[in-house]
């Protein structure tokens, strides 16, 4: 299991570092999150089922590092969602279409955007969801189709969006959404 971690530290450890540092302006509270993420993939390595999938993973640990620091201060960023990719974004335009897909999520009402970032970004399930909310499932699950539907409906009707009759997204122009 060390020798796992070496590995994963000599193959990701500068690109985590960069990945955090632009989400965290702070240089040595980027190095202190770097090391949580560390600590937390040495603990929790043997939760892996798939080794091919060890980037996401790690990429996820390090995504829930970030959203539990702000959360634990309480900070209102400009962290956004996306900014957060499975994977760091790999083009310019996905970087594109992240900004546009961010400022659709900042726009809906507080509690569909905390329904979108905690059950599709934070992992939560549906039934945590509730709990944490302090209502109903049913309810919770009423307010994440909602919420998913708002999302998807105010993307769709960007003019620069281009999707199939079912609402699958197959392009993306930046202009203004």
């Amino acid at each position: 299991m060390k020798a796992e971690i070496e590995h994963i530290w000599i193959d990701l450890h500068e690109e985590l570092y960069r990945f955090i540092r632009s989400k965290v302006h702070d240089e040595q509270l980027s190095k202190d999150l770097l090391q949580d993420v560390f600590l937390k993939i040495q603990l929790k390595i043997d939760q892996l089922q798939h080794t091919s999938k060890l980037t996401s993973w790690v990429y996820q640990i390090t995504r829930n590092t970030l959203y539990d620091h702000y959360r634990k201060n309480n900070k209102n960023t400009s962290m956004n969602v996306f900014d957060i990719a499975e994977e760091a974004p790999a083009s310019f335009e996905y970087q594109r279409l992240s900004d546009c897909i961010n400022g659709k999520i900042a726009e809906l009402s507080p509690n569909h955007k905390e329904a979108i970032l905690l059950t599709a970004f934070k992992n939560y399930s549906q039934k945590e969801l509730a709990d944490y909310l302090g209502i109903s499932y049913s309810g919770t699950k009423s307010r994440v189709q909602k919420a998913k539907e708002l999302l998807k409906d105010s993307i769709l009707d960007c003019p620069n969006v281009e999707a199939d009759t079912t609402g699958k997204l197959l392009g993306y122009e930046k202009k203004d959404c």
